[in-house]
């Protein structure tokens, strides 16, 4: 079964995350790319990725000809994917065990708590209870 792994943040949290001390930034992106390197050794990982900063986000949708309308990011947006991890993993216990590893990301010193990851299953067909 394949599950999404999604790190979401508030704008606040991105704009704290990119004044952490260069020795944090750096035992951050290490941690993340060893767990990733962790997940592909344990052949689950399907794909991964961080994405752009809350600022260069789009919202698009489709005018009256199908033309796309853009906005910039609402400024009534509370959380902002950062980024996100693609497993195939046998059962959701498997893939909240993934999720609660990835929690523990490092962050600076006196940083209190762990990171929130919600774990979502990837559908591969519409529920029964839908067709």
């Amino acid at each position: 079964m394949k599950y999404m792994l999604l790190m979401s943040a508030k704008k606040e949290v991105f704009e704290w995350f990119a004044n952490w001390p260069k020795e944090d930034l750096q035992a951050n992106f290490t941690f993340m790319r060893n767990f990733s390197k962790q997940l592909t050794d344990a052949g689950i990982l399907v794909s991964t990725a961080g994405l752009a900063w809350p600022h260069q986000a789009v919202i698009v949708h489709a005018g009256k000809d199908g033309e796309p309308i853009t906005d910039g990011v609402f400024p009534e947006s509370k959380e902002f994917l950062a980024g996100y991890w693609i497993i195939d993993v046998e059962n959701a216990e498997e893939a909240l065990k993934v999720a609660a590893r990835l929690s523990l990301a490092p962050a600076p010193a006196g940083t209190p708590g762990t990171m929130p990851v919600e774990v979502r299953q990837i559908m591969d067909r519409a529920p029964e209870e839908l067709q």
